[in-house]
């Protein structure tokens, strides 16, 4: 899919955001043309949109096996992870002050967990092995008495890692503490069963599969354990209590929509990413110098590709290529300065981490884009290899 945009560029950069799929679109257009009430209101067209939302709602519950009255739309993951995690602080905190993460979360996370800290929640920090992977045994021995909630993602953000929610949910059942999955990368890539994998709180974001943006969602467990959280957002009681303000229609319809196309589509749309992943790796196979890979081959997103090219630092090598867009690590703190905090958690030196890029691709990237970004990025790479970088900096050609 062509970015008018910006129609020079190859857009790698799915685990960012993706495009909104066109029948998405078109699915989100009626309500944002004519059925446009207010879910909230009383007369016929509200009744009208609250029952289209009130379908979507039990839709995309339905994706994760989940009870319908436990999801809240929230304005995207971000949103959603500062409601579960702060909710459940804050309505157990007097009884369970324990917390467990890891260093590889997304800032969405981690912030919230660093302000619990300074809030005198105790935290425990799991390590990652050089791949990425979560140190299982390590996870096992941190619960506490007082653990009040396990807090770790489903797939890495950066390298594509997908872990084992499901002997995580185990785990924290066994302890008797919650468990708080951000599945922003997995949802709509591969099946999520809160059910069968334990899950009591999951927060997810449309725009990582089609849809559109600002709007995301936590869904909470209701019984076995049931879960309560203190709200966050006051102003109306919508939605349960949980969130208030105005739902935002256009984007619950169009989340459904995307996540039924994700099911319909999800055995095409992997095959589609595995072989661009396998292009993509053949294309730079005699890439001068060559390539690390940086996490796991398997089990690992089929639409992920963080490649190192040691020596080069990756800032340098995307002033060689404009034409790409693609990452140094996560879009969320792409503005901060230092070196990917998940590679370092890895065991790489911030050398190492500062050469890393990301390359994310999905159902509108086609063969002929793989195949020429390789090449320019072969050529780049070949570029800063022979130009040392002291002349460089100096101020010749770039």
């Amino acid at each position: 899919m062509n970015n008018p945009t910006f129609p020079e560029t190859i857009y790698l950069d799915y685990q960012a955001t993706t495009p909104v799929d066109p029948r998405v679109l078109e699915a989100i257009r009626p309500y944002q043309e004519q059925g446009f009430a207010n879910p909230a209101s009383n007369h016929a067209a509200g009744h009208a949109v609250r029952a289209a939302v009130e379908a979507a709602r039990d839709a995309v519950a339905a994706s994760f096996n989940a009870d319908p009255l436990g999801l809240v739309f929230t304005s995207g993951a971000t949103e959603a992870n500062n409601l579960a995690l702060k909710g459940l602080a804050e309505q157990y905190g007097s009884e369970k002050r324990h917390l467990i993460s890891s260093r590889a979360e997304h800032s969405a996370v981690m912030d919230v967990l660093e302000h619990l800290g300074e809030q005198g929640f105790d935290m425990t920090i799991i390590p990652h092995d050089s791949e990425g992977r979560l140190r299982m045994d390590r996870l096992a021995e941190a619960f506490r008495p007082d653990t009040l909630a396990v807090s770790l993602m489903a797939a890495n953000n950066e390298v594509g890692t997908i872990h084992d929610i499901a002997a995580i949910g185990r785990l924290a059942k066994k302890h008797g503490a919650f468990f708080h999955c951000d599945a922003a990368q997995l949802a709509g890539k591969a099946a999520i069963d809160v059910q069968e994998a334990g899950i009591d709180l999951l927060t997810w974001s449309a725009h990582k599969f089609y849809g559109p943006p600002g709007c995301g969602g936590l869904w909470v467990r209701r019984k076995q354990p049931r879960v309560r959280l203190a709200t966050q957002i006051h102003g109306g009681g919508h939605q349960r209590g949980f969130r208030s303000g105005t739902l935002n229609v256009p984007g619950i319809i169009g989340t459904a929509a995307a996540l039924a196309l994700c099911e319909a589509e999800h055995a095409q749309d992997h095959q589609h990413a595995a072989r661009l992943g396998r292009l993509l790796q053949q294309e730079l196979a005699e890439v001068e110098g060559g390539y690390l890979i940086n996490g796991t081959r398997e089990p690992r997103l089929a639409n992920n590709l963080n490649l190192r090219f040691p020596g080069i630092a990756a800032d340098r090598l995307l002033k060689r290529i404009p034409e790409l867009a693609v990452s140094q690590g996560a879009a969320c703190s792409s503005h901060l300065p230092g070196p990917s905090r998940v590679l370092l958690a890895m065991g790489q030196t911030p050398a190492q981490a500062r050469e890393a890029l990301r390359f994310s691709w999905g159902r509108f990237t086609t063969a002929d884009e793989i195949t020429r970004a390789a090449a320019l990025l072969s050529e780049a790479v070949a570029w800063c290899r022979n130009q040392p970088q002291e002349a460089e900096e100096a101020g010749c050609s770039l």
